[in-house]
């Protein structure tokens, strides 16, 4: 036997509708949801881009990406730093890149890591070819001020003096600033480091903290 609901509904009867404002909140609901879910798929990428901030501040990337294989120069008036180490490395080109020339693509360079540093009269220039990409920053009492700081050189030069210095160490027990090398290989580490007339040629520079008061960027006939 059929219920009442059920011949009200055989009867062609409209059933009732819902009221024009729950329509709005599903919408509402479902709009939630999907914030919810893109939150959610947004955890993985910022917990990855945290992970390698950490990594570069404790020095545990150092210099891992693929260099361009055009040396650029640094130089300062003055530098000083706590916590220094230096040890060998290669540097690797990406591949095919048009600088390789017969080198494989791979530079030896000498990685120096300081934990923190400043710069007196900080200059940086890339040849380009017939002109300069010239960058100045830091002079007066507005020194460059850097964190967790490390260049891949391939020359190094200036008057340099160290507090506490150790030399000889396998590069993969160093602790003054926080950076190992690869073991096995020969390197040195200080307290401190004073390195006056500054100049480098460079391959690639990391840093956690870089700070250039005064940065001017411009192209120049002349670099550093």
């Amino acid at each position: 036997m059929a219920s009442s609901s059920d011949a009200t509904a055989s009867n062609g009867s409209t059933p009732e509708t819902p009221e024009s404002g729950s329509a709005a909140d599903g919408q509402d609901r479902r709009g939630r949801v999907r914030l919810r879910r893109a939150a959610v798929m947004a955890v993985p990428a910022t917990a990855v881009a945290a992970g390698l901030m950490i990594l570069t501040a404790q020095g545990a990337l150092g210099v891992q990406f693929a260099i361009s294989g055009m040396p650029f120069t640094v130089t300062a008036t003055e530098l000083n730093g706590t916590g220094f180490e230096q040890f060998g490395g290669l540097d690797n080109m990406a591949e095919d890149s048009p600088n390789a020339g017969d080198t494989g693509g791979q530079v030896l360079i000498v990685t120096s890591a300081i934990r923190n540093a400043t710069l007196d009269h900080l200059c940086q220039s890339v040849d380009l070819g017939g002109t300069n990409l010239l960058i100045t920053a830091g002079s007066g009492a507005n020194k460059v001020q850097a964190s967790h700081l490390t260049t891949d050189s391939t020359e190094l030069s200036g008057d340099a003096s160290f507090d506490n210095i150790e030399i000889g160490n396998d590069a993969s027990t160093l602790d003054k600033a926080g950076v190992q090398g690869p073991k096995g290989v020969f390197s040195q580490q200080a307290d401190t480091v004073r390195i006056a007339n500054l100049r480098q040629t460079n391959y690639a520079t990391t840093a956690a903290v870089f700070k250039l008061p005064g940065l001017k960027l411009r192209f120049s006939e002349q670099g550093c």
